[in-house]
């Protein structure tokens, strides 16, 4: 049995990327009727920052020459340490439950919402690999950042993203599925490439339906 964890990261709680999310979730659910299903909303719930104990616990991580997510209590040595495995653990169970771990995201300020950043730094240390699973992203932009356009070089959330699954996590077959020039819909200077951002907008829509289909 598959099972999805599916994340949303927008801080509209009417958002394009959440949509796309939804989207992929339901064709998904439909898809696998019987597989598993865990939502977090991070805007709503965000996670906390990293403090020092857990840098403890991942210096202690790096000390034992690999990560062992069954071995983490064992490293920890004092409350503030345990504190901190307290905040992380559900959000790792989560992750390692999962087959499909499907992020909708907005690009702020040609990256990623801090409250995305902090759900990967929580759940992220030395030498990890999660294996066979499988991250879709789906994002809403609010310029154009396909290739050739004038801001593609500044596309730090894609880029990011991809070489942070697999950097860390050993996972490089990540799909991204990107409405591009949201903007278009309140921003009067865009308001002339509102037809390509609707045209994006479907395509991601069908994208995303067709891509939970196959996972």
């Amino acid at each position: 049995m598959s099972t999805l964890l599916h994340l949303d990261a927008s801080a509209r709680r009417r958002s394009i990327s959440r949509e796309l999310s939804a989207e992929f979730a339901a064709a998904w659910r439909t898809e696998n009727p019987d597989g598993g299903y865990r939502y977090r909303d991070l805007a709503t719930h965000p996670v906390p920052f990293i403090g020092e104990a857990w840098t403890e616990l991942c210096d202690a991580v790096l000390a034992c020459g690999g990560f062992d997510p069954a071995e983490l209590g064992a490293l920890v040595q004092t409350p503030a340490q345990a504190e901190a495995l307290d905040v992380l653990r559900p959000l790792l169970d989560e992750v390692l439950a999962a087959d499909v771990i499907l992020i909708g995201t907005p690009m702020y300020n040609y990256s990623i919402p801090a409250v995305l950043k902090a759900w990967l730094d929580q759940l992220t240390f030395p030498r990890m690999s999660l294996g066979h699973r499988r991250f879709v992203v789906v994002s809403a932009r609010g310029g154009s950042y396909t290739p050739g356009a004038p801001k593609a070089a500044f596309d730090y959330q894609e880029r990011y993203l991809r070489d942070f699954f697999a950097g860390h996590f050993a996972v490089t077959d990540t799909v991204f599925v990107h409405a591009e020039l949201a903007n278009s819909r309140q921003d009067p200077a865009l308001a002339d490439r509102r037809a390509e951002h609707d045209d994006s907008y479907a395509k991601a829509v069908e994208t995303a339906r067709s891509l939970a289909a196959r996972y």
